[in-house]
């Protein structure tokens, strides 16, 4: 039996989803959860995988079991019953077909970024958003944005560490809205490389800040070197928010 999760959680305690042998995991946290319920060790595969501090609102992974004796409804509350101490819920549990892969059969993955742009520091929002004080021209941003739409060669915001096969991806989506002393960046592809659109996002505030003009932003992008492509925004601020199938 197959089962699909939609999770969410606060990454800030977590050393990312992927299990590690030196830190606590959301995936070691839910596999945990799954083995103390039903009795059985799985490996849980996710849509796409968080780093530390990342949070997320719609995740998706799935696991198998060897028989059919739990129902959806009986997955979902077992596992947040074993969950309460983590900061981690399962939203929803569906049993799917073997042909269901949280990340092979994903469409489009969707993200957003928190920016808090103000003097003040956060208090109550402290580890869900990126803190940046300068005042940010969000329209500027939103122009230069607009030049990461489409497929192109994403070397500059790639972090050395990405293990995808090719630099190339196609960005459906890059736009940012203000609301009040919140700047959001909304992005969606169908896949992303390893620190993609915390990147993207460092490099798009210099261009808020008025420390590179729109020229700036494309020579760096256009370089296709990571040197050139500016700071690499905070965790605190990424959300995986929902994935189409």
């Amino acid at each position: 039996m197959r089962y699909k999760l939609t999770i969410e959680y606060d990454g800030t305690n977590y050393l990312g989803w992927q299990s590690q042998e030196n830190g606590k995991t959301v995936q070691e946290a839910i596999e945990q959860a799954i083995f103390k319920f039903s009795g059985e060790k799985v490996n849980l595969c996710c849509a796409g995988r968080t780093d530390a501090g990342v949070h997320a609102c719609g995740q998706v992974a799935h696991f198998d079991l060897p028989s059919d004796k739990f129902d959806a409804y009986t997955v979902r509350n077992a596992l947040n019953f074993y969950l309460k101490k983590e900061d981690v819920v399962v939203l929803n549990a569906e049993v799917v077909g073997e042909d269901f892969h949280a990340r092979f059969t994903a469409k489009k993955r969707y993200y957003k970024f928190v920016i808090l742009n103000r003097h003040m520091q956060p208090v109550l929002e402290k580890n869900r958003v990126w803190w940046v004080g300068p005042h940010l021209d969000e329209q500027k941003m939103n122009d230069a944005a607009k030049l990461l739409l489409g497929k192109h060669d994403f070397s500059t915001f790639r972090a050395a560490e990405c293990q995808a096969k090719s630099p190339v991806k196609t960005l459906d989506e890059a736009y940012f809205v203000r609301e009040g002393e919140h700047i959001y960046f909304y992005t969606s592809a169908t896949s992303f490389l390893h620190h993609q659109v915390r990147n993207m996002v460092g490099a798009l505030k210099l261009v808020g800040e008025g420390k590179w003009s729109i020229a700036d932003f494309k020579k760096a992008f256009d370089a296709c070197d990571r040197t050139k492509g500016g700071p690499n925004a905070s965790p605190s601020g990424l959300y995986f928010m929902r994935v189409e199938y």
